[in-house]
């Protein structure tokens, strides 16, 4: 893998398969019952080790953003410019982003945003959102 694709092992494995099948996931704490992501092996608030995976509803409100208009790495030079956001799930937790399919100008902190996924190189499928 290069720094522009998501290192995939063994625990992160059912993220990335859901998401090739066009679901997000998330980890929910089943001591505290808090949801988390990214995914982790454990809970990042009480520290338990019993998590499981559950289906998000995909629905996020826009928490930031910023408009990149220049970006050396691969593949985002040939995406630019291009929306790198961080948007509030609807479970709870924030995710850092992409906001696709949307003119700058219609960007605005607490838009509705649904999710999508976008299929990159080495068989990847990343969660990016979308109005809606």
């Amino acid at each position: 893998m290069n720094a522009a694709t998501p290192d995939i092992d063994a625990f992160t494995r059912p993220y990335w398969d859901a998401a090739a099948e066009g679901l997000l996931l998330l980890r929910r704490c089943r001591a505290c019952t808090r949801p988390h992501h990214y995914p982790r092996e454990f809970c990042p608030y009480c520290w338990s080790e019993d998590v499981g995976w559950e289906r998000a509803s995909g629905r996020a409100t826009l928490y930031t953003w910023s408009v990149i208009h220049r970006n050396d790495l691969p593949p985002f030079g040939d995406r630019v410019p291009y929306v790198a956001a961080v948007v509030d799930l609807a479970e709870g937790p924030r995710m850092m982003t992409e906001v696709v399919d949307c003119a700058e100008s219609a960007l605005a902190i607490g838009m509705a945003l649904t999710v999508t996924f976008r299929r990159c190189g080495a068989g990847v499928t990343v969660p990016v959102f979308g109005p809606g």
